[in-house]
């Protein structure tokens, strides 16, 4: 994310104007459409599982279009999948935390200033990060503001000009156990569901996953093609080279994958394990769907 905004595509404020502003869209449109299903049962808590994309599926289904598909709508998506991953992150650090700790949050914000003060004089030292890294997430953590949010602050002001940065070595470093240790032990740990479906007999469940796959793959095909096209004709920005219609409509149905973030949204909105079934379950059919959907 940090790369982007220093040298990708959300460097240029015009060019990533449309697909932030699809991005919006496909947060705001699966959220609304859950808490219009759910309102009846009490369960519009999870309001925030729907509005996630899963990136690294995502590209996944993208790499297997290959050629068909111009780079730029690789970019579109890319681009939208990360402003609403930024977007997910503020709602579980904000809407999923517990009781606030003032001194804990006054803690972390003297840390972050600790770490501005290493970037603004030039340090390059990845232990020195690391350690001002670890009691970030320490404070946030005894704050009751989700952890989460520490990574996103770190990812944000993390000295990231030039080739050889403090925040390209640390993804360098961390990219191995990131993908082949922590990914898929968070999937081993939150994948894991119960398919029953006669939970789906009660009405908050039903309600739930009716709400999560309605979310998914109708509100993000919906919110991010309306969103885009409304964009376009304001001339707030453009689209990029070689993606029409046809392809936004095909990257708005590919990003109703919301797999990680939306398991993980799931833990933190219910209780209920029910309840919490049946949000898992739609949710991996919902990817499904949106995967095949928008593959094809």
């Amino acid at each position: 994310i940090k790369r982007e905004l220093v040298d990708g595509e959300l460097s240029d404020p015009r060019t990533a104007a449309v697909p932030v502003a699809a991005a919006v869209g496909g947060m705001v449109v699966p959220a609304l459409l859950f808490v219009a299903i759910n309102a009846s049962t009490g369960t519009t808590r999870g309001w925030g599982i729907p509005m996630a994309t899963d990136i690294a599926f995502a590209l996944g289904v993208l790499a297997v279009a290959g050629s068909r598909l111009a780079s730029g709508a690789k970019l579109f998506l890319l681009t939208s999948a990360v402003v609403d991953d930024i977007g997910a992150i503020v709602v579980i650090a904000v809407v999923y935390s517990t009781s606030i700790s003032p001194g804990a949050l006054l803690g972390a914000a003297v840390v972050i200033g600790m770490v501005l003060l290493a970037r603004a004089t030039g340090v390059q030292s990845l232990v020195v990060y690391v350690l001002l890294g670890v009691l970030l997430w320490d404070a946030m953590f005894e704050s009751g503001v989700h952890a989460t949010i520490a990574g996103v602050v770190l990812g944000l002001i993390t000295p990231a000009r030039g080739p050889d940065s403090v925040a390209e070595r640390l993804e360098h470093r961390l990219h191995p156990l990131s993908s082949f240790v922590i990914v898929p032990l968070f999937a081993l740990a939150n994948a894991g569901v119960r398919l029953d479906v006669g939970s789906l007999s009660e009405p908050a469940p039903r309600a739930v996953a009716l709400g999560v796959v309605v979310g998914l793959v109708i509100g993000k095909t919906v919110g991010i093609s309306a969103a885009t096209a409304i964009a376009v004709k304001t001339r707030i920005g453009r689209l990029p080279d070689g993606v029409g219609a046809g392809e936004v409509i095909g990257m708005a149905m590919v990003a109703g994958i919301g797999f990680t973030v939306s398991l993980f949204v799931t833990e933190l909105a219910f209780d209920d394990p029910a309840i919490r079934d049946a949000a898992k379950t739609a949710v991996l059919v919902a990817s499904v769907v949106a995967a095949v959907a928008g593959g094809t």
